[in-house]
């Protein structure tokens, strides 16, 4: 198990290689907040992809009927290790916590 924080300058890099193996995978998305509690989004949906865009600060995930939004992320937390990527932990600008965690350990694709 390999927990890191990513560097922002690595947040649209990492997420386009997430979703070029994404092929069958599927995933939950829970947030917690002191403003909301605990919340689960969505549970065991096809995930589709993961996209962040630096232009307009915003992280998108796609799961089959749900496109989560996150805007304005402050830090991307990874859990990666040598079987694949596990899960991913965004903290948005209201110091939301969104968990991304995937049902099956996604192997991700080399560096190209």
């Amino acid at each position: 198990m390999s927990i890191r924080m990513l560097e922002k300058t690595e947040w649209q890099s990492y997420c386009d290689r997430v979703s070029k193996g994404l092929a069958g995978q599927r995933a939950g998305i829970e947030v917690s907040g002191l403003a909301l509690g605990h919340q689960v989004a969505a549970t065991s949906l096809p995930l589709i992809g993961i996209a962040y865009e630096p232009r307009s600060d915003l992280l998108e995930i796609a799961l089959e009927g749900v496109d989560h939004l996150i805007r304005h992320p402050r830090q991307i937390v990874v859990d990666d290790g040598l079987d694949g990527l596990r899960s991913m932990e965004i903290v948005d600008a209201d110091e939301q916590h969104q968990i991304v965690q995937l049902t099956e350990p996604l192997m991700l694709t080399s560096w190209s």
